[in-house]
């Protein structure tokens, strides 16, 4: 289980654009990795264009956005365009960055048992540490805690 203070594990998979990612790429920056179930359903799209709109204030705070999900990077591009995302969606369709950063969970939806992502958010610093870990997101207010959480630059 991650803490807040341990070293984010590196990650290398392929964004909507189909460009190699890797955590090594954000060095000297302040990164908001942010774990999501899934493109295109109610509670993703709404948490993915709260980043989007608050994206100027992130970014005065000194730092990038990233989200991260099983889905393809064919449904990300469409995802991304469909609601003019501006920010990289990774493609972690092997599960190896959820799987690494414990966020591949079973859950319960109408008492069946199913392996999925729990919705979690890591600030990472300019060092690659974790600064800080939210877990089980509501995504009502989260971008305003995120927010509140990013120091000033």
């Amino acid at each position: 289980m991650l803490q807040e203070g341990d070293k984010a594990p590196d990650f290398s998979a392929k964004d909507d654009k189909g460009n190699d990612v890797s955590l090594k790429d954000f060095r000297g920056k302040k990164l908001v990795l942010y774990f999501y179930p899934k493109d295109d359903t109610t509670g993703c799209t709404a948490e993915a264009c709260d980043f989007r709109d608050n994206l100027a204030r992130v970014k005065r705070k000194g730092a990038i956005v990233v989200g991260v999900s099983p889905d393809s990077e064919k449904k990300h591009a469409k995802f991304k365009t469909k609601y003019e995302l501006t920010f990289p969606l990774l493609a972690d369709e092997e599960k190896k960055i959820v799987t690494d950063y414990g966020v591949w969970k079973e859950k319960s939806m109408y008492g069946r048992k199913y392996m999925g992502v729990e919705r979690t958010t890591f600030i990472i610093d300019e060092k690659g540490k974790i600064e800080k870990i939210f877990s089980k997101v509501k995504v009502a207010g989260h971008v305003d805690e995120v927010l509140a959480a990013l120091s000033p630059m």
